[in-house]
């Protein structure tokens, strides 16, 4: 290139001759202050020192000074691209940006440049691969910038692998620089608009051609080239008008006597040329180096002010020119931004329901963010850390631990889970159910307390209560019953048989009770003995000593039976509304029928570990102190250890029982248990969340081993202090209490059924009794039915005598008169026909003589008198007929 530079130069300019010297920076020489090159061309003679290297240029200018030759430092590398980056980037409050370069001679430029003349806290890339991609996710923390500086080609290149690689997850915080004016070729332009972009503006071409505005910019155009074209030509134009620049020549290294005074002239000369260099629109000289740059005029393109970065693309304007960068400086356009840096943090979580937890599907599958690929998270610390970023102005990457979750110490010391990746600063800060205890606070910091303070609790199912219509009957047992049906079946015969056999009841004394009394038949017995039970008793007793005796001891038994069985059913109704066996976990512990289990080494099972220990080494402690030799160890010998062992029996029982994976594994154990015969001991937060919208779920007992959540930060973090200031301000602004009542909303619960019968017995604890009314009543029509079939089978099964009317049964009337008889006349041919008056006296008379045997049935009265039947036979309730005329 300066090749090049120089022969356009010759052509142009006369009477100057310019001989280069090009010579290699060698590092290794220049750390041994040897450089073979370097003497050869000053043996030669040389004007003047022209340094195009990007590295440590001290060794150069002290040995231009100390041989008296003028020197001049300019850039022809990337840094100054990247020095304009860092500007830009200044003007945005960034502290940290990880750099992208093309090549590796990019990257080492950079980096010398960061090393001697940067305030950001930076790490460069180059050459962006499948390697690097991971290498820049896995940095810890995230960085708040990403910068490129490439060629338009190049930088599709580097940006589609970036995208491959999910690195272009918030485009807002990736910044481009363009070092050609081929940028109608970007191809990410419509994508990501709102990646800032500094693209070289077209006045650049013409104040590096030293041309007006607007120019022709030659295709192509290497702003480098120009940048030398110019500098070049300010030494010959410099070197032509100082005449007495000197040419110096040395011999083994060693330099010549010099005269002070052209020293001091050739000094002199050299600040002249910078100053005049500085003057120009071409160059740009920083004030803290003396580097030569070029004037580089970058348009800014980006999303304007009244834009919202965190929209969806195809909602935003298309991007547009913001402002300028001239000289390294930043000039906006009139009520333009640029929008702040945003901290961004990684902060870690586990899923532990309701404080944080993935969203899941009807199915069970995870449910991911569509643009990004990650989970989508829910629950209280979620809600909780989105208004902290909102207040706290940062971004965040929610991020899981690869093992464990909250973190436990295995026995080399080391720790997994939140815990362990705070501490290999995999994570900022970690926000979740983390509960502050002694071993964490050695390793990691808390900030205050976001929650109140939680504990462990008990959850159980609630009894399922059988929903039998026949409750009632299962008050007495099976054989009790059949024991009451016994006793009625044996008083009913025993009353039958009293009544049959006593000479003193009232069918076989009809003296003593002349009147109309009960006949006990065996089928009045059993309703006796039946209607007992009733509140309107049996009904009429039997007359004789014996059956009254029998009827008292039995109306006895009904008594206290009827008073039994009331109160066997209230007392069983009672015990039904019972909720949960136990009421603590002390009636826990000391009862076997209930299985109980904690999370596998979860906080709680590290605490019944713990208390098992201590009530270990307190019977140990209590064993050395009795059987010690001292002379006070009486004092202390009980016969029986003055401590209960109850944690030792309770972690024997979690061990046996088996601990779960998870909290949801606990809760669904819970829950197929219907005999409420299994309990599970978790976090009081997490088991009241379960009821809030469970209800099958109930609490036993207290809260007991009460402890506070907090956010863990790693130790002497600074985000320590901010975190918990402004904890303490949403405090006082009472927003968790409004979070806390999203997630633990027991109004929920009004939707579940009313188990307590407290306000009265309900129906189907009692429905049977209507049902057995029910069945009586169907059982009373049926026999009904019956007593009508068999009474109308019984009628047509009877015989009837048809009689002819009287004084003419020979010829009996014909017509429609024959069809029906007088009740009179029927009367009257019966009577006839029974005594045979229509036969001889004679023969009459034989018959009747005949009949002596069968006298008139006293049912009858013959004659003209009238006598009643009851007059002759008192139980007879029947009317005589009495014939109207005389019988002859």
């Amino acid at each position: 290139m300066l090749a090049n530079v120089i022969e356009r130069l010759m052509a142009k300019v006369e009477g100057i001759y310019i001989t280069d010297y090009y010579i290699e920076y060698d590092r290794e020489l220049v750390l041994l202050g040897e450089n073979e090159q370097f003497c050869t061309a000053l043996s030669e003679g040389v004007s003047l020192l022209l340094d195009v290297t990007w590295i440590d240029s001290r060794f150069l200018s002290s040995a231009a000074e100390e041989f008296g030759i003028p020197y001049l430092h300019i850039d022809l590398s990337v840094q100054t691209y990247v020095k304009l980056l860092e500007n830009f980037l200044f003007a945005r409050g960034g502290n940290d940006v990880v750099y992208i370069l093309p090549n590796l001679q990019d990257v080492e430029a950079t980096i010398y440049l960061l090393i001697t003349d940067s305030q950001l806290r930076s790490i460069v890339f180059g050459e962006l691969d499948e390697d690097s991609v991971g290498r820049i996710k896995d940095l810890r923390p995230y960085p708040a910038f990403y910068a490129v500086a490439a060629g338009t080609m190049e930088m599709n290149a580097i940006l589609h692998r970036a995208i491959d690689g999910g690195l272009v997850r918030k485009p807002e915080k990736w910044n481009l620089l363009f070092t050609d004016l081929q940028t109608d070729k970007y191809t990410h332009g419509d994508t990501f608009p709102e990646m800032n972009r500094l693209v070289l503006d077209s006045s650049t071409c013409c104040i590096l051609l030293n041309q007006s505005s607007p120019c022709n910019c030659p295709d192509p155009f290497d702003p480098m080239e120009a940048h030398l074209k110019n500098v070049m030509e300010q030494i010959v134009q410099w070197l032509a008008q100082e005449a007495t620049i000197p040419t110096v020549r040395t011999l083994n290294c060693t330099p010549e006597r010099t005269n002070q005074d052209r020293l001091e002239h050739a000094i002199t000369a050299q600040k002249q040329l910078m100053d005049q260099i500085a003057s120009m629109a071409q160059f740009w000289i920083t004030e803290e180096s003396g580097m030569i740059r070029p004037n580089l005029n970058l348009s800014i393109i980006g999303l304007p002010a009244n834009q919202n970065t965190t929209s969806s693309a195809t909602q935003q304007s298309p991007a547009a020119t913001i402002g300028n960068v001239v000289q390294g400086q930043i000039v906006l356009a009139n009520n333009e931004t640029l929008q702040p840096s945003k901290r961004f943090f990684r902060v870690g979580t586990t899923e532990s329901i309701p404080w944080a937890y993935r969203k899941r599907d009807p199915n069970g599958n995870i449910l991911r963010n569509s643009a990004t690929g990650e989970p989508i998270w829910e629950g209280y610390c979620i809600d909780f850390l989105h208004q902290l970023s909102v207040v706290m102005n940062f971004d965040y990457d929610l991020v899981s631990p690869r093992n464990g979750t909250f973190g436990l110490r295995d026995t080399d010391g080391k720790w997994d889970g939140l815990v362990g990746d705070l501490v290999v600063g995999e994570i900022d800060f970690a926000i979740a159910a983390l509960k502050m205890t002694a071993e964490r606070e050695e390793v990691v910091d808390f900030v205050a307390p976001y929650f109140e303070q939680t504990g462990i609790l008990i959850a159980m199912r609630k009894p399922v209560r059988e929903t039998s219509l026949f409750k009632f009957m299962t008050v007495l047992r099976l054989e009790v019953w059949l024991s009451i049906l016994l006793a009625i079946v044996a008083t009913a015969v025993m009353l039958w048989l009293l009544d049959k056999f006593s000479p003193y009841s009232a069918k076989n004394n009809k003296d003593a009770y002349p009147y109309e009394c009960r006949k006990f038949t065996l089928k009045e017995s059993f309703w006796f003995a039946l209607t007992s039970f009733t509140p309107q008793g049996g009904g009429e007793a039997p007359k004789a000593l014996s059956g009254r005796t029998l009827v008292a001891a039995y109306w006895l038994f009904v008594v206290l039976m009827l008073a039994t069985f009331t109160a066997n059913l209230a007392a069983f109704l009672t015990v039904e509304r019972m909720q949960t066996p136990v009421q603590s976990l002390e009636q826990l512990s000391r009862q076997s029928r209930i299985k109980y289990t904690v999370v596998k080494d979860s906080d709680t099972h590290d605490y019944f570990r713990n208390m098992k220990n201590a009530e270990d080494v307190l019977y140990q402690m209590w064993r050395n102190l009795t059987l010690s030799s001292g002379n006070d160890q009486a004092q202390y010998r009980v016969w029986d250890y003055p401590i209960k062992e109850q944690y030792i029996n309770i972690l024997s029982a979690i061990e046996s029982a088996v601990p779960v994976a998870t909290a949801v594994e606990g809760f669904r154990r819970v829950n197929e248990r219907l005999d409420a015969d299994f309990a599970f001991i978790h976090d009081s937060a997490e088991i009241r969340y379960e009821i809030s919208r469970n209800c099958n779920f109930t609490e036993v007992g207290d809260v007991f081993a009460e402890q506070p959540y907090g956010i863990a930060v790693q130790q002497g973090s600074h985000l320590q202090d901010e975190l918990s200031y402004f904890i303490l301000e949403l405090q006082k602004e009472r927003y968790f209490e409004s979070l806390t009542a999203k997630f633990w909303n027991n109004s929920a619960r009004s939707q579940c059924p009313n188990m307590d019968d407290s306000e009265g017995i309900t129906l189907e604890s009692l429905g049977g009794v209507f049902i057995a009314t029910l069945v009586g009543l169907a059982l009373a029509m049926i026999t009904l039915l019956g007593e009508v079939i068999y009474y109308r089978r019984k009628e047509n099964s009877r015989n009837f005598i048809k009689v002819a009317p009287f004084g003419n049964a020979e010829n009996p009337m014909h017509g429609d008169g024959g069809k029906r008889f007088a009740l009179k006349q029927k009367s009257i041919a019966a009577v006839k026909h029974l005594l045979d008056l229509d036969t001889p006296v004679k023969a009459r008379e034989i018959k009747i003589n005949t009949k002596k045997e069968k006298p008139v049935p006293k049912e009858i009265t013959i004659g003209n008198k009238f006598v009643s039947a009851a007059e002759r036979q008192q139980k007879l309730s029947y009317i005589a007929i009495m014939p109207r005329n005389a019988i002859h």
